[in-house]
């Protein structure tokens, strides 16, 4: 046979079998229709889902939710069967905060917090009859308020924040407040207090989140690190700082002065009793990621796997608020999971249809998000999928509203992350856009360096950070963002259709496509080299 006509039947064929394609990608994305969205999204958003915080109820309901329709269209439970990924995780909170100063009680939450990341399990007690005051605890080349004085064993005493003043040569190198601390847990501190004016403007959502406590996700790397000595840290506004500061007879505001005036050091031991002791409350949390796994139909590529996530949590009830007090989180990110819900079906009907994808493809709603992104960093640490074969991960979170910007025109998505690792994936998410749906892709925070930060804000970043392609959806924060306002009544159907049929179609292009999307950048947007 010749091989010119070879060639012609062979591309011949791919013609045909692209067209057949595209006819079956738009005939079972057809059930990803504003009337599906509402059906979804109206129960997950619901008051009688009361937030779905982590940890409770709402959150239980949802993912019993999501299982239910998970199982209903036929997709697989990939965790031994089941459709929950459990995740070790444990609400940490203080029992009881004490602070003494000269015998005197300050008061716990209104005039001190501890910094929670400073607590062991252990919680904590010490008493000084003196204290180190070291400015703004800075120490370089050319200024050290450290020098001459031995900080082991000693409660600090340091400010939040701030400069000494233009006459201090402090070499260009004030130290975040993170490494001040870290310098001070080295150097075996017994404690550091830290003074921090805005304690002093709290309010009621700023003492109760602190009253309320942390969830903590319990990692190999976490475990570890809580075994660790910790140095306590004590939070305190300006009266406490002036009360602690008198027994140098001095005050905030005159040392600042003095320290700016003379451009050095106002470093001394002050006389003065202090104790503080914490008691740590922990408790067991129920979580769970709910995975449903869809299998490849093509035996050579089907043990590739694309992963679909959107995150089902959200920040609960403010009982802190008067009138409604449910954050019922329609958009952030009842619209994301819905948006997963309604592409799993359209893939599961392709695949009871004899029209499945040839690699599989792995539906996760993840929990945590909002306590710092915890259901996806503990999938991307116990995965049920190799991570080597996972070939991308396209996250949605938010894709029901629009911001500000877009007030006359919603038609548009904000992505992310998409030409950061992969320029294959950037290439392939564009085109299924050109191809199918043609919504303005608007790549205003598609950078590292943008002050929102919102490549590193939501549950794809876990995917991004072992080196895999990711494409995150967005519609950008609007008034009612973390508020209760956030509810159905607000929701653009149609447009979270939309948005939700193009990660669909793209996830058809990437699922059936001959390779997978190539690595070609670092994680720092530099070219990989051969």
């Amino acid at each position: 046979m010749n091989k010119y006509f070879l060639t012609l039947g062979l591309l011949a064929g791919l013609g045909f079998g692209c067209v057949a394609q595209n006819k079956n990608a738009i005939k079972f994305g057809q059930t990803i229709t504003k009337d599906n969205a509402y059906k979804h999204l109206s129960v997950l958003a619901s008051d009688e889902y009361e937030g779905r915080e982590t940890g409770k109820k709402g959150a239980w309901m949802a993912a019993e939710y999501i299982r239910n329709h998970f199982r209903k269209i036929g997709l697989k439970g990939p965790v031994n069967g089941d459709y929950f990924q459990k995740i070790d995780m444990i609400k940490s909170s203080i029992g009881q905060g004490i602070l003494t100063i000269n015998g005197q009680p300050a008061e716990y939450l209104k005039d001190f917090y501890f910094n929670p990341t400073s607590l062991s399990a252990e919680g904590f007690t010490f008493n000084a009859n003196s204290i180190l005051f070291a400015g703004y605890g800075i120490k370089t080349d050319n200024y050290n308020e450290f020098a001459g004085q031995n900080v082991a064993g000693k409660v600090v005493l340091i400010f939040a924040s701030g400069t000494p003043g233009d006459k201090a040569n402090v070499g260009g190198a004030n130290a975040t407040l993170p490494k001040k601390l870290a310098y001070l847990g080295e150097q075996n501190a017994a404690a550091v207090i830290v003074i921090d004016p805005r304690v002093d403007k709290f309010g009621a959502s700023q003492w109760g989140y602190l009253k309320a406590g942390r969830e903590i996700l319990l990692t190999d790397e976490v475990v570890a690190a809580r075994k660790a000595k910790k140095t306590p840290v004590v939070v305190v506004g300006t009266s406490v700082g002036n009360t602690l500061l008198a027994g140098a007879k001095t005050n905030i505001e005159d040392v600042k002065k003095k320290i700016s005036d003379s451009g050095q050091p106002a470093s001394q031991e002050i006389t003065i009793p202090v104790s503080a002791s914490a008691v740590v409350k922990e408790t067991p949390l129920r979580a769970e990621n709910v995975l449903g796994f869809l299998p490849g139909s093509d035996p050579k590529l089907k043990d590739e796997v694309l992963v679909i996530t959107g995150h089902y949590d959200h920040i609960g009830i403010d009982s802190t608020l008067k009138g409604d007090m449910i954050n019922n989180g329609a958009d952030d990110d009842g619209s994301g999971t819905t948006g997963v819900l309604m592409i799993a079906e359209a893939f599961a009907k392709a695949k009871k249809a004899g029209n499945g994808p040839k690699r599989s493809i792995l539906f996760m709603t993840v929990v945590g998000e909002e306590k710092g992104l915890l259901g996806s960093e503990w999938y991307s640490e116990h995965p049920i999928f190799p991570l080597a074969n996972t070939i991308a991960n396209l996250n949605i979170d938010m894709i029901g509203r629009g911001d500000e910007k877009h007030k006359d025109d919603n038609n548009f998505v904000y992505i992310i992350g998409s030409d950061m690792l992969s320029s294959d994936l950037d290439r392939i998410g564009k085109k299924a856009n050109a191809d199918y749906v043609n919504i303005k892709l608007d790549e205003t925070y598609n950078n590292r360096t943008d002050p929102n930060r919102f490549y590193y804000r939501s549950d794809h970043y876990n995917f991004a950070k072992h080196g895999i392609p990711v494409i995150f959806y967005f519609n950008g924060v609007h008034p009612e963002y973390h508020q209760p306002g956030d509810e159905i009544s607000k929701i653009d159907f149609p447009m979270l259709a939309k948005r939700a049929r193009l990660v669909y179609f793209t996830a058809w292009e990437l699922a059936n496509g001959a390779k997978r999307p190539v690595v070609d950048k670092n994680d720092d947007g530099t070219p990989k080299t051969k």
